[in-house]
């Protein structure tokens, strides 16, 4: 009977760690001001239970492989005075892409 009890109670856990880390993932699919708002709201004790960094690199991964070109896609510059892009810029000079977050 005490075995069962226990073998409950481990299932349980198991079962409530594999919803949070399900609803995690499903918020790291979110845009980034949802995913921000959600985050803000979930204790730092989470974060060090759960498996952030892989669920995060698998959400964010998206199609692209090293070595693949980049999607075309225009931009304002800062002055909003014109908009560049890119297929445009990389056959007048090198363009570097740099992506990633600074927040």
């Amino acid at each position: 009977m005490r075995l069962k009890m226990i073998g409950m109670i481990a299932g349980g856990l198991a079962f409530l760690y594999i919803a949070a880390a399900a609803c995690l993932y499903v918020a790291m699919r979110q845009p980034p001001e949802r995913f921000g708002a959600i985050m803000s709201k979930v204790p730092m004790a989470a974060m060090m239970v759960l498996p952030f960094k892989p669920l995060w690199m698998s959400a964010r991964a998206g199609p692209l492989a090293v070595g693949d070109a980049a999607p075309d896609f225009a931009l304002p510059v800062l002055d909003r005075s014109r908009t560049v892009r890119l297929s445009e810029e990389w056959q007048a000079r090198p363009v570097v892409l740099i992506f990633g977050s600074y927040t």
